[in-house]
């Protein structure tokens, strides 16, 4: 089996009419098909408050008074399917209510990880050109100057606005707002300066976008067949688990997620010790941490354990152990993709055996050890007591499912298909757009009052989207 590949081409805005056409047709058909068929989970129904701000927003952007960018929480690989819905569906809906004229279609551009069609497959790179999405890669260093330039030249020049996530990928949680990255808010003032060069007077905003979904009915049974699968998985038995006789369901469902994750983190801790030589000597609380002693025990081993699985990724890389875990898993990424599509090779085939043997042995070898990286990328956002602070479905399935993801990893499956709990609602909510053009003077004084904007408008769209949870 080849691993070695030329190197990573920038796949250009291709946006068409066409594609965009048949895409929103077959949207609902998607949306139902995504808990009968292969994919992973269903969503039956979208709502969207506040579309009316959303709409006049639009309504000015047509009219060439603004131009703005679309911040959206990203939670799940639904995601984008609910962003579809509310743009193709929701948003014209409230437009004739309100009777508002609104050209045809509703859209916005996009930026996407550059990673998805590698693991996916080249035929979502074609369909997200088609659709006028933007490829980033994620961790490069120096920047992607290439897909910076193209998303600030749509955010200029496009037809539609720009959507963003600046989260910078999914953490599984419908209430839990990673740190966000500054490159939204980055992109905001550089869209304010291209504009000021070129004589433009139409303002900048930045609009936070949530994203948060439910179950339709309670799915205990399913979130029960799964809980033991990965049970069995660990080599636990359910029947050996003492509970109390009055306890309740979210309590019993409790102590084995708790199990569950003791289990799995004693396994983890055992394997980096044996197999990679790491130091995890026991950890002791002091005595006022006694009364949530086993939620805090559990969340600084993980967070050590995580600490440890980075440093084995980056010491074959050469990488140092610094910065916060999702922008150290993004130059372990970048690290990889370095070992796997290499710059200096233009075709594989034009090597010499030698030379393409040798390659591929480099690529296993960096895919291999990008695993422990992507093991982390599983649990960035979990924080130990994210159950326990509220003990609804909604979050005894969202850690269970981050576990199965884990879990599935380890036993080899390279893309994990999560099973399948039940019907979701998708619930969207259009937050208040922040003014960019407003800030401009301030961000152009000189570079430190630069970095100082950049900053206020990033905290300022993550409070806003943590507000929007409910």
């Amino acid at each position: 089996m080849s691993y070695l590949r030329s190197r990573l081409s920038f796949i250009p805005d291709a946006f068409n009419p066409l594609v965009l056409r048949v895409t929103h047709a077959v949207l609902p058909l998607m949306l139902k098909l995504r808990l009968k068929a292969w994919l992973p989970s269903g969503i039956a129904a979208i709502e969207a408050t506040n579309v009316e701000a959303l709409v006049h927003l639009y309504q000015q952007f047509q009219a060439g008074k603004i131009r703005f960018l679309m911040a959206f929480r990203h939670p799940e690989v639904d995601d984008p399917l609910s962003v579809l819905f509310l743009l193709s569906r929701i948003v014209p809906r409230v437009a004739r209510q309100k009777g508002i004229l609104l050209k045809s279609p509703i859209h916005s551009h996009f930026i996407y990880d550059r990673g998805m069609p590698f693991w996916a497959g080249a035929w979502l790179g074609w369909w997200f050109s088609r659709l006028g999405g933007i490829p980033i890669h994620r961790g490069k260093r120096p920047a992607d100057r290439v897909a910076l330039r193209a998303a600030r030249d749509l955010l200029i020049n496009g037809k539609f606005p720009l959507s963003i996530a600046p989260e910078g990928g999914t953490n599984g949680h419908s209430e839990i707002v990673s740190e966000l990255e500054s490159g939204g808010a980055q992109l905001g003032f550089w869209c304010a300066e291209d504009l000021a060069k070129a004589n433009r007077a139409e303002q900048v905003f930045i609009v936070p976008i949530g994203i948060q979904y439910h179950y339709t009915t309670p799915v205990w049974a399913n979130l029960e067949r799964v809980l033991s699968q990965l049970e069995k998985d660990c080599g636990l038995n359910s029947q050996d688990l003492e509970i109390e006789p009055d306890a309740n369901r979210q309590a019993v469902y409790y102590q084995r997620l708790l199990r569950l994750s003791e289990c799995l983190l004693s396994q983890l801790e055992d394997f980096y010790r044996e197999f990679y030589h790491q130091v995890l000597p026991p950890l002791k609380l002091s005595d006022n941490d006694a009364s949530s002693e086993t939620n805090l025990l559990l969340s600084l081993r993980l967070q050590r354990l995580l600490n440890i699985a980075l440093q084995v990724s980056e010491h074959y890389f050469n990488l140092e152990s610094q910065a916060g875990l999702t922008e150290r898993c993004r130059r372990i990424e970048e690290a990889c993709w370095r070992y796997v599509y290499r710059d200096d090779v233009v075709d594989v085939k034009q090597l010499s055996s030698v030379s393409r043997g040798l390659g591929n042995w480099v690529a296993e070898e960096a895919l291999l050890r990008v695993k422990h990286m992507r093991l982390v990328e599983s649990f960035v956002a979990v924080t130990g007591t994210y159950v326990q602070e509220k003990p609804t479905v909604e979050r005894f399935a969202e850690v269970t499912l981050i576990l199965f993801d884990a879990i599935a990893r380890i036993k080899g499956q390279k893309f994990p298909r999560r099973p399948r709990l039940g019907w979701r609602k998708s619930t969207i909510t259009v937050g208040k757009p922040i003014c960019i053009t407003e800030r401009w003077e301030t961000y152009q004084s000189n570079r430190q009052a630069a970095r100082q904007a950049v900053a206020d408008v990033t905290q300022e769209l993550q409070v806003a989207l943590n507000k929007m949870i409910t």
